[in-house]
């Protein structure tokens, strides 16, 4: 099956007197104003989520869904979104997954019950799907010379890292001088902005192919086997891990992802070509991800519930206390173009997940009496700079190289594993933290209640270590220097091989 890709020439290939078409950058900025939006509401509910407990009456177990419900339906219709991507047309998918992200956050907004919330955060994710593999694709489409694409990527990669950062900041702002309400509320004048500046400058790009078709069945069996398999991590801390419940909805997870696997096999448009994970780089680097993903959707997680639980900050004061993390990251993100010329992709990534992974490790020692600059802000700037240096090369190795006709299913593979990922380390380490502090509950006075919740921190900061440095042996150990050669060398001569003829 031939398949080309109708787009215009690249804007950064053009003299002055033939760019008739948009500015590149005004283009990316669009793109990532987009992604912003997307990446920041994976977490802006996190510092909200005491006050959405209390307006909703939301059960302590149930409250995790308010951020699962979203990055589950997000990264399991990702791929879905990458290939109607391809097919339909990057900009009219984009939009379109701007005009529901935004309706649906207005539905959170008016939301009267903790049901309502739910459906809507998943409403919500639904349309992240669509717009963040769109808005890779018009990224690493528009931007086609290698140097250039080296500077967008980076702007994108410092967005996608920031966001997830200064979702934390928003939201204590919003919460504490408006309501959690506005945490959804802000979103529309962003979407409609976003809509309206799409329309006049992102120009539309898609593959033609002979047969246009939707594995509508992949979609469905991998986002109800990670629907399950999130469900039964959650429930296992009521089950117990051993329990029939428990070991019953792991079958079922299993059995679904099986069925998604075969199908993909046999599927003549599959949602995911198996094949594609022939590409040493794309393989390693998605699955890198995935762990890194797991390990810091945790960290914002335990550490904005230990500056309000632990520290008691007030949900603006909590913000705040993440504003360094924002800048660590662009800091680093900034840091990592710089040695990738001279160290390369591959060290580059393994550098920064090893100064994330010292930093979670630091985070394991926080006392129930701590103080923010002297034991949270220690941990904090290590893993934040390290985020920033792991995600512009870990982005090149994920998204270069790679066929015109698959790019959207590249920057689908991409953002997919960052948000089940994210899903996944959340379930798993709120799971251990969990159980660590309920074992040690018993009996104990209100000093030693905080004591337990700590611990449990503790032990979710100690798994999102290990899931780090998973990652960076990963890195190592799969992904040799001769992998990167060629990525590495167009990057030097400025020609890198673009996601679309």
């Amino acid at each position: 099956m031939s398949a080309t890709v109708t787009q215009s020439p690249s804007p950064t290939h053009r003299s002055a007197g033939e760019r008739t078409g948009p500015n590149p950058w005004l283009v990316l900025v669009i793109a990532c104003l987009a992604q912003f939006m997307v990446v920041l509401d994976a977490t802006v509910v996190n510092i909200a989520l005491p006050s959405v407990q209390r307006g909703l009456h939301f059960s302590a177990a149930n409250l995790q869904w308010v951020v699962n419900g979203y990055t589950l339906i997000f990264g399991g219709f990702l791929l879905l979104g990458g290939r109607a991507a391809d097919l339909l047309g990057r900009k009219r998918l984009f939009m379109a997954g701007v005009i529901l992200f935004s309706a649906a956050s207005l539905l959170n907004g008016v939301a009267q019950s903790s049901g309502m919330l739910i459906v809507g955060r998943g409403l919500q994710g639904l349309g992240g799907a669509l717009v963040s593999p769109a808005a890779l694709s018009i990224v690493t489409t528009t931007f086609t010379d290698g140097a250039q694409r080296t500077k967008a990527l980076g702007v994108w990669s410092a967005i996608a890292a920031g966001g997830a950062a200064v979702g934390l900041l928003v939201g204590g702002v919003l919460t504490d001088i408006a309501s959690w309400r506005w945490v959804f509320f802000v979103n529309v004048p962003v979407g409609i902005a976003t809509v309206a500046l799409a329309v006049r400058y992102v120009k539309e790009s898609r593959i033609d192919v002979e047969h246009r078709s939707y594995d509508a069945a992949g979609a469905v069996t991998v986002t109800g086997g990670l629907v399950v398999l999130v469900y039964a991590i959650v429930k296992a801390q009521t089950y117990g891990w051993g329990s029939a419940k428990t070991l019953g909805l792991g079958a079922v997870a299993v059995a679904l992802l099986a069925a998604f696997l075969v199908i993909e096999s046999r599927s003549k448009a599959p949602l995911m070509r198996l094949s594609i994970f022939r590409i040493r780089t794309l393989a390693v680097a998605d699955t890198a991800l995935l762990l890194v993903a797991s390990a810091m959707f945790g960290m914002f997680f335990f550490a904005s519930l230990y500056v309000q639980e632990i520290l008691g900050y007030s949900p603006l004061k909590a913000g705040l206390a993440f504003l360094p993390v924002s800048a660590g990251i662009m800091i680093g993100a900034g840091v990592a173009q710089q040695l990738i010329k001279r160290l390369g992709v591959r060290m580059v990534s393994i550098l920064g997940i090893t100064l994330a992974t010292a930093g979670m490790l630091v985070l394991t020692q926080l006392p129930v009496h701590g103080s923010y600059a002297g034991d949270l802000l220690v941990g904090l700037l290590p893993m934040s700079i390290g985020m920033g240096l792991t995600f512009v090369p870990i982005t090149l190795l994920g998204t270069s190289g790679v066929k015109g006709e698959d790019a959207g299913l590249a920057s689908g593979l991409f953002n997919t594993a960052q948000q089940v990922g994210g899903s996944l380390g959340l379930a798993i380490l709120s799971s251990l933290a969990a159980s660590q502090t309920t074992s040690l509950l018993h009996g104990s006075s209100a000093g030693g209640v905080l004591g337990a919740r700590v611990s449990g921190y503790h032990v979710a900061f100690l798994a999102g270590a290990i899931m780090l440095a998973a990652g960076a042996v990963l890195m190592t150990i799969v992904l040799r220097k001769s992998h990167t050669r060629e990525i590495e060398r167009e990057l030097a001569a400025g020609t890198i091989a673009p996601m679309a003829a």
